[in-house]
């Protein structure tokens, strides 16, 4: 079976490194799905959630946006955070989403509203891959 060797850092270090027959992303410019021996690829990703095969079990996971480069068999993700679904902590995602929404719907002028609604768009990306199967 044909596959491609995928590599994803935070800035934390490297996160994982597996082999892969696909890897699905969601990008900015929508879906996709990549095989071994695709067409080099540069695309920034989105916050949403990336899944993939190893060792024949289907893993999902929840990504902060980032970026994905693809080049001879090899996928490089670059993220702020990613979490396995099993990983995630449901109980601190709600209360992240909470605060997210407690600042969006504050009047305060000190909050950064760009940077509320991304925490929300994150949270409830965590919170919507902790129950996928």
């Amino acid at each position: 079976m044909n596959t491609l060797h995928v590599k994803i850092a935070t800035p934390f270090g490297l996160y994982k490194e597996f082999d892969t027959p696909i890897i699905n992303i969601q990008t900015v410019d929508g879906d996709r799905g990549v095989l071994a021996n695709h067409m080099p690829l540069v695309t920034m990703l989105k916050i949403g959630v990336m899944t993939s095969e190893e060792n024949n079990v289907r893993n999902t996971y929840a990504v902060a946006g980032g970026l994905f480069y693809f080049r001879n068999n090899v996928a490089e993700i670059l993220t702020d955070a990613i979490e396995n679904r099993n990983e995630i902590d449901v109980e601190r995602a709600e209360k992240a989403k909470q605060r997210a929404e407690g600042h969006l719907k504050s009047n305060d002028p000190n909050i950064d509203m760009r940077r509320a609604e991304v925490a929300l768009k994150k949270a409830m990306n965590r919170i919507s891959v902790s129950s996928m199967k």
